[in-house]
C-alpha cells in the first residue's frame, strides 16, 4: 500500500460511524466535541449526561479517539444506539498510530468532523449538567463572538479549592481583565462553546502535542480578535481532578512565558511606566523576563515587608549596562499606579485584597493581577 494512502487511513481508521445529520441533511444546531484518550473509566458517566441533555434542538456527537490503548472506542460505540434513540447523531473516527497526537489535534479533528452550528466542548473524564447545552446554547445566539462558560462543581470536592473559587466568583468584567494570572482561561476549556463561525475566525488549535497549552493559546488567539468572554452563572458541569488530566503535562514555565509575552503585547506595551507589586520571588522574575523597553518602564517594586522596603532598591545584577539598573522599593502606600499585582489571589487571608481595594483603583485600568 502507498504510504501516503495507509497514513491516511489510519488517521480514520475503518471505524467511522455516522448517522443522518438531521432529516434534512443540513448543519446540526450543536456538535458536542469530544476528543479521547484511555477514557475508558468515565465515559459510561460522561455519555448518560450527553443522552439526558434538555436541549430541543438538533445535536451530534463527535468523537475523536486520539490512539486509545484502553476500551474506549469500544465504549463509544455501544453507546451509539442509545444516543440515537434520543435524537443525536454521532460521528467517531480515530488513529492507531503507537502514540497519541495530542489534545489539540484530536479537537481540530473532531471539529472538522463534525457539522454543528455551534460547539460544545466535553472532556471524556467530565460530566455535563443537563441544561448546559440548552443554557450556553441561548447565550452563544446573543453572544456569537465569545467563549461561553459556566460556574462548575469539582470532583472529588477537596480537589483545587482556590482554583474552583477563583472559576466560579470572578465577575463578568473580570473574565476580561484577569486573563494574565497563572490560573490560565477565565473561562476553563472544559465549559466553552463557541459558534463554528467564531471557532473557524480563531483556530484551529495548536497541534504541538504533549506540553503545549493548547486552550490557553486559543483563548488569547480568540481576544486578539476581538472575541468575548462570558460565563452562564450556573453549574452546569462537574469537573472531575485526577493525576492522568492531560493539563498536568504542561510545565509551568511554559504557561509563565505565554503570560509574560500576552502581558507585554497587550498592557505594557501601551503604559509608559508602571509599578510591579512584590519586591519578593515573583516581581522580580516578572521583571527579569521583561523585553528591555518594558524593564525601563517598571519604575517601582512595592510591598508590605519592611525587610524588603528597608534595602531601598532592587539592582539587576544580570544586566550588561553599567552602572548597573536599580529599581526603588516602596510601600504600597507611597507607590503610584498603574500596577502589575504579582501577589496570589486568595492567599493571605484577604489582606492584600484589602490593600490594594484601599487605593480606590479600577482593574482594568489601573491595575492588573499576574500571578
Amino acid at each position: 500500500m502507498n504510504p501516503s494512502k495507509k497514513l491516511r487511513r489510519l488517521e480514520v481508521d475503518a471505524v467511522v460511524r455516522e448517522e443522518e445529520r438531521d432529516d434534512t441533511g443540513e448543519a446540526v444546531d450543536v456538535s458536542i466535541i469530544m476528543p479521547v484518550y484511555n477514557a475508558g473509566p468515565w465515559l459510561d458517566e460522561c455519555l448518560q449526561a450527553i443522552v439526558d441533555q434538555d436541549f430541543a434542538g438538533s445535536m451530534e456527537l463527535s468523537v475523536f479517539d486520539d490512539a486509545s490503548t484502553d476500551d474506549s472506542r469500544k465504549v463509544v460505540e455501544g453507546w451509539v444506539e442509545k444516543l440515537k434513540t434520543r435524537g443525536i447523531s454521532v460521528v467517531i473516527s480515530g488513529h492507531n498510530s503507537v502514540q497519541p497526537r495530542g489534545v489539540g489535534f484530536a479537537k481540530n479533528k473532531a471539529v472538522s468532523q463534525s457539522c454543528g452550528r455551534h460547539l460544545c466542548f466535553q472532556d471524556a473524564d467530565d460530566i455535563m449538567l443537563p441544561q448546559r447545552v440548552r443554557l450556553q446554547y441561548e447565550m452563544s445566539l446573543l453572544q456569537p463572538n465569545s467563549l461561553i462558560g459556566c460556574r462548575v462543581k469539582r470532583l472529588p470536592e477537596e480537589s483545587t479549592e482556590r482554583y474552583t473559587r477563583w472559576i466560579n466568583t470572578i465577575t463578568q468584567d473580570q473574565l476580561m481583565t484577569q486573563v494574565y494570572t497563572s490560573h490560565g482561561p477565565t473561562v476553563v476549556m472544559p465549559t466553552w462553546f463557541c459558534s463554528r463561525q467564531w471557532f473557524l475566525k480563531v483556530g484551529p488549535f495548536d497541534e504541538g502535542g504533549k506540553g503545549v497549552p493548547e486552550d490557553l493559546l486559543f483563548f488569547y488567539q480568540s481576544l486578539r480578535h476581538g472575541g468575548g468572554v462570558s460565563r452562564v452563572n450556573q453549574c452546569l458541569l462537574i469537573y472531575r481532578y485526577h493525576e492522568k488530566a492531560a493539563t498536568h503535562s504542561i510545565s509551568e514555565e511554559t504557561i509563565w512565558k505565554q503570560r509574560v509575552d500576552f502581558l507585554q503585547e497587550r498592557v505594557l506595551g501601551v503604559w509608559e511606566d508602571f509599578t510591579i507589586w512584590n519586591a519578593g520571588k515573583q516581581g522580580r522574575k516578572l521583571y527579569r523576563c521583561l523585553s528591555p523597553v518594558n524593564q525601563k518602564k517598571v519604575k517601582a517594586f512595592c510591598d508590605v515587608d519592611e525587610r524588603k522596603i528597608k534595602k531601598r532598591f532592587y539592582t539587576f545584577e544580570e544586566s550588561k549596562e553599567k552602572p548597573k539598573p536599580k529599581i526603588p522599593i516602596l510601600h504600597y502606600k507611597h507607590a503610584s499606579a498603574p500596577f502589575i499585582i504579582c501577589v496570589k489571589l486568595d492567599m493571605t487571608g484577604g489582606v492584600m485584597e484589602e490593600n490594594l481595594n484601599s487605593l480606590l483603583l479600577k482593574e482594568g485600568t489601573d491595575y492588573y493581577h499576574f500571578s
